[in-house]
């Protein structure tokens, strides 16, 4: 086994940006913390670990990246528990999923250890910018693009793994409005619609300025043979309670394997309530709600949490879904992952990353 070092340089800023935070309004992506961190791969070996001030970046207009896409990334958070100390929900399980997509898009992956310890010092380092609020977090992006100067398709030689963090709140403040797709497709079967690559959101983009122009937030997406079975929303997983059942699109190499989907089967599974992984239809959806049946519909992820949808728009049909404060199921999973992710209540399955013991 190749050993990668793992004790970095580190650049501290000189004055903190920690001051010009607005606390009570810092939304989502608006703020970054004080430092990032940075490591090269080449000719197969990862070097050059460092953490450096945030700062912009230099690269060849040649970068195989911006030309071909290949580019991945993760999502994470940090939190405060009630004592005060810092801790992750699950870090292991994105760092799986990172190595997966790697593997997909032709890229190295990056060993546990040297994974892990960037994300540790780096928020360690900026553990002042986790926010103190319940409902906030530090959301922590590690990414990994190509970096070789070359104007031709081939998979690079050469890469770069970063890490960067901000201040979080939710990333929808109201229940979305998501239409269902009926003319364009996110992923299909073979393709890469279980990578958390960066051309699977760019092909969302024109999509959803789209929706958005028809009064809603995003998409979800159905199958790209028959569009007719759900497979995921554009920021997220989704689920649907029909009849006293949760249901959730089952993984099928073309919908992302979420780690906040994996956990919320887990919980629905330790309350003993009936959830199942399959194929859903857009037919099953519209009976479901014309006869009363529709009880809740909910979007999950890193950034989202969980995400209440409050219709679905499919054709010239608007499905309402309940009020929110009547979804039981909803409420009580959005409300133990919280206590969870925050040392608030115990943690069953060991999902909890202390980063100060």
């Amino acid at each position: 086994m190749v050993t990668v070092s793992t004790e970095f340089k580190i650049e501290k800023i000189k004055s903190s940006k920690i001051e010009i935070v607005d606390w009570d309004n810092i939304g989502f992506g608006r703020f970054y913390s004080d430092h990032m961190f940075m490591a090269d791969c080449e000719n197969g070996k990862w070097k050059n670990g460092q953490i450096l001030p945030f700062q912009n970046l230099e690269f060849s207009p040649a970068m195989s990246s911006i030309h071909y896409g290949q580019s991945i990334f993760e999502g994470m958070k940090a939190f405060l528990n009630p004592q005060g100390k810092a801790q992750l929900f699950r870090p292991e399980k994105n760092l799986e999923r990172f190595n997966k997509s790697a593997l997909r898009m032709g890229m190295p992956e990056v060993p546990h250890d040297f994974f892990m310890k960037s994300i540790e010092t780096l928020v360690d380092l900026d553990k002042a910018w986790i926010p103190r609020k319940r409902g906030s977090a530090l959301y922590i992006r590690p990414f990994m693009f190509a970096t070789d100067r070359f104007i031709g398709v081939k998979p690079s030689e050469n890469f770069r793994f970063m890490v960067i963090t901000c201040p979080v709140d939710a990333y929808y403040s109201e229940p979305v409005k998501v239409f269902v797709a009926d003319k364009y497709v996110r992923a299909f079967e073979g393709g890469v619609g279980e990578a958390k690559a960066a051309g699977n959101y760019a092909a969302t983009m024109m999509p959803v300025v789209e929706a958005k122009k028809n009064g809603f937030d995003q998409i979800l997406w159905m199958d790209p043979v028959q569009f007719k079975y759900a497979q995921e929303i554009g920021t997220m997983n989704v689920f649907f309670i029909i009849d006293g059942t949760a249901i959730t699109p089952r993984l099928n190499g073309a919908i992302l394997e979420g780690i906040t989907r994996d956990s919320i089967l887990q919980v629905l599974k330790d309350k003993g309530f009936p959830c199942e992984e399959r194929d859903i239809s857009i037919d099953e959806l519209v009976d479901a709600h014309k006869n009363g049946k529709l009880q809740d519909a909910f979007g999950s992820g890193t950034a989202a949490t969980i995400s209440h949808i409050s219709c679905l728009g499919y054709k010239d049909m608007i499905l309402d879904l309940p009020d929110v404060e009547s979804r039981n199921v909803s409420n009580m999973i959005k409300k133990e992952l919280g206590d969870i992710k925050t040392g608030y209540i115990e943690d069953k399955h060991n999902w909890v990353y202390p980063l100060e013991r």
